[in-house]
């Protein structure tokens, strides 16, 4: 099938210098509104890979995300969000960012060019084939992914994808992938605007929904979430307050001397 790259098309929209504020955020917000529309028409492409997610992390494995620019941090956001939120270590979930932990900040010239560092940045981690390893790039054709999800198919390793292109070379070599399709930019090429704000909810679904299905989440609580700010003590406490019915006082005391929700609320209802 053809390769048409719709997120490099001409935007909707002409003579946008010439538009007023107003009109500017009127019509950047008419084209977020077709993001969710577009994301749920993939839902059972994510599904499918959340599945295989879930099976590998119950078995030792990791999740990695792969990406350049925007993709790349995207990834590592939702990457880093996974232990303060779900307590789970630091290496169940891991992001990488062609050109390295620099490149979080600026951008680093021609590294999503390299056919061969995403494979030495998996090797960084020991990547073996009880991991799962999610290329992430609007365009689908990032070298520096593509040639990574490669290696991994020769070594055993699930990979998935997520893309703004639909049957990118990126798409074609992923086992599982998830082309969410959003169509041109407002500002023509600008992937960091709809395409990123599609990535962002694929990643939300794909960490959320398999750290629930690993049960790092009770009823509708973060049962496991680090307290690592006053913030979060706070909610803690409140939390175990609802669950067995007690002061704020004595969940703040509970929080204190088990240093989980979760720990606080079994060792009360086990009496201890």
């Amino acid at each position: 099938m053809s390769f048409i790259k719709t997120t490099e098309q001409d935007s909707n929209y002409n003579h946008l210098e010439k538009m007023s504020v107003l009109e500017l955020l009127k019509n950047i917000n008419k084209e977020d509104k077709t993001v969710p529309n577009a994301v749920e028409k993939v839902l059972p492409q994510i599904e499918a890979l959340v599945f295989r997610i879930v099976e590998k992390l119950k078995h030792g494995g990791r999740l990695f995300y792969m990406g350049a620019g925007t993709s790349g941090r995207l990834g590592i956001v939702d990457a880093s969000e996974c232990p303060p939120t779900f307590g789970v270590s630091h290496d169940l979930v891991v992001g990488l960012i062609a050109g390295g932990d620099s490149a979080i900040r600026k951008a680093v010239e021609f590294a999503e060019d390299s056919k061969t560092q995403g494979w030495i940045d998996l090797q960084e981690h020991n990547i073996n084939s009880k991991d799962v390893v999610i290329g992430i790039a609007a365009s689908g054709t990032t070298p520096y992914v593509i040639s990574a999800l490669e290696k991994c198919n020769e070594n055993n390793i699930i990979t998935g994808c997520i893309s703004c292109n639909k049957n990118s070379p990126l798409s074609n070599v992923s086992q599982y992938s998830i082309d969410v399709v959003v169509g041109p930019e407002f500002v023509t090429g600008s992937s960091r605007m709809k395409a990123g704000t599609a990535q962002k909810l694929v990643l939300n679904m794909i960490t959320t929904s398999a750290m629930i299905q690993l049960g790092h989440v009770k009823g509708n609580k973060m049962v496991d979430m680090q307290l690592s700010n006053n913030k979060l003590v706070d909610r803690g406490a409140k939390m175990i307050m609802k669950a067995v019915n007690v002061s704020e006082d004595e969940a703040l005391e509970l929080l204190t001397k088990y240093k989980s929700v979760r720990e606080a609320v079994n060792n009360y209802n086990n009496g201890n």
